[in-house]
């Protein structure tokens, strides 16, 4: 039999901590809210929202599904572009509406026609840079092709809004070991060379859905934008996240980027 040791190496990953457990119930709990084609056609914005992002090729559909822990939550195609509108879904705690997942149109799908692709555009942009409820951006990039044209253009576009970025280089099991340590170290560096431009709070991570690993990293980091590893504060602000519960226990100008 196959050692932990060797199938790991010598870091083991960290079992997830009890924010990410609890986050986790919620996500596997998601239910659809609503899909719709503009901005203005979106539910009011009473709950914090963590929007999705990417090229149409880069595995938004099934970082959705793994995340959530559902099958067919989202449409995972092999002809990308098939995400056309926002798709948005709730997470509930007592019936209570505690936040969102958005799943954003992709971008850059050559196609379809220009005049479809400028309206996804648009919508892309103007929910990016005008909802207000919006609390951080899930990336997504294929780690053999990570922060394209299109990915760096919109990082800087974003960058102002002060919001927190995580870069989830999805297919790592494309890679082997070793090119996904230096895909990722590689990702790191500019992140660190573009805080100027992207803002101190980029990360990055790697994903597999084929695999299902790096679902606990990006749970640990939706908590963090949630709050809940701040033992003992209290949420702010009206519709807010309720605080995770203690572990054992239950909880109750505006021009395209792309």
């Amino acid at each position: 039999m196959t050692s932990l040791v060797q199938t790991w190496g010598a870091n083991p990953p960290k079992p997830p901590s009890a924010e990410a457990d609890w986050l986790s119930r919620r996500m596997s709990a998601i239910e659809f809210l609503k899909s719709a084609a503009r901005v203005d056609q979106l539910p009011s914005p009473t709950a914090p929202e963590f929007a999705i992002a990417g090229r149409s090729n880069a595995g938004k559909s099934t970082t959705l599904n793994v995340l959530c822990q559902r099958r067919r939550l989202a449409f995972a195609s092999k002809t990308p572009g098939r995400t056309r509108l926002i798709n948005l879904f709730g997470l509930f705690e007592n019936e209570q509406e505690i936040g969102r997942l958005v799943d954003l149109p992709g971008y850059g799908y050559a196609a379809v026609s220009k005049v479809m692709q400028k309206q996804w555009q648009l919508e892309l942009s103007r929910y990016l840079a005008t909802r207000p409820n919006l609390m951080g951006l899930i990336l997504v990039c294929d780690c053999r092709h990570p922060l394209g044209l299109l990915d760096t253009q919109l990082l800087d576009w974003f960058g102002p809004r002060h919001r927190p970025v995580h870069i989830l280089l999805t297919k790592a099991d494309k890679l082997g070991r070793q090119q996904q340590s230096q895909t990722l170290r590689a990702v790191n560096t500019l992140i660190k060379e573009k805080a100027g431009h992207w803002g101190g709070a980029v990360s990055a991570s790697l994903f597999s859905g084929l695999k299902q690993t790096g679902r606990d990293e990006l749970l640990e980091k939706l908590a963090d934008w949630l709050g809940q590893k701040k033992a003992g504060s209290e949420a702010t602000g009206d519709n807010a996240f309720v605080k995770a519960p203690a572990q054992g226990g239950e909880a109750g100008d505006m021009t395209p980027v792309v």
